[in-house]
């Protein structure tokens, strides 16, 4: 399957179930990277909006390129009353930007579903002198047992489950090669809260995730129901998660 399509038919899940991102990364590039409420950006990969929208609240311009129809749609739908988003129907690979166009590029939860060299080439291409270039990623702590258990499920009953993010690791070669060694990292602390609701909705929300209709999706869903359970208190489980962001130039 053509990756833009893997969250086809998934965007309402994707905007109700994916988690946030903390205020420490984006004290982090207003502050040390000189994003600004007069920078802009293009978000590669937008998705529905989730991580342009904290961009957005700090009165930067965003270009929004989503290739996939449905995310696009509800990013246009949840983020219509802001002047400065900019939906484009584009690719990691084609943005539809002009040249130098941009400060800085953004991809959140998306880098590992890009060709990373036609991506760098398109960055080099729509970045203006000096911009930067951020990959973040929301990662889960898998000290921790109940993420452990939750992988133990995907990897049970989701036939397209590889590892989390496409099977991208931590400092993973596609991310150091991208910036060719040289880039700074930061690790920020993001613990999240579920409802049983939320933790399915989360769990249907991944491309690798057993929709309804396939073969073994209620035996898929009661497990992770009984995974809840087993580690809820006061009908939440909190999630031991770190956003991972790399924050460097392209050259």
């Amino acid at each position: 399957m053509d990756n833009t399509q893997k969250f086809s038919g998934r965007a309402q899940d994707y905007t109700k179930g994916r988690p946030g991102y903390p205020q420490a990364l984006f004290d982090c590039l207003y502050d040390k990277y000189s994003f600004s409420d007069s920078s802009v950006i293009a978000d590669i990969g937008a998705g529905t909006g989730k991580f342009s929208k904290y961009l957005l609240d700090m009165g930067s311009k965003v270009y929004l390129v989503e290739p996939n129809d449905d995310m696009r749609l509800v990013a246009q739908s949840e983020l219509s009353d802001y002047s400065k988003a900019v939906f484009v129907n584009g690719s990691s690979e084609t943005t539809m930007l002009s040249d130098t166009s941009v400060d800085f590029v953004t991809a959140a939860q998306a880098f590992h579903w890009f060709d990373a060299k036609k991506f760098k080439k398109e960055c080099k291409r729509i970045l203006k002198p000096d911009g930067k270039v951020a990959l973040i990623w929301n990662t889960r702590d898998m000290s921790s047992e109940f993420n452990f258990k939750s992988y133990e499920i995907y990897k049970k009953y989701c036939p397209l489950f590889k590892g989390y993010h496409g099977g991208m690791k931590d400092d993973d070669e596609r991310i150091s090669d991208f910036f060719d060694n040289n880039c700074d990292k930061f690790i920020f602390e993001n613990p999240l809260i579920f409802t049983k609701n939320k933790f399915i909705t989360r769990s249907l929300s991944a491309s690798y995730s057993l929709k309804i209709g396939d073969e073994n999706f209620d035996e898929y869903v009661k497990a992770l129901e009984n995974l809840f359970d087993e580690y809820a208190e006061n009908d939440v489980v909190v999630m031991k998660n770190n956003t991972t962001a790399y924050i460097g130039a392209v050259k």
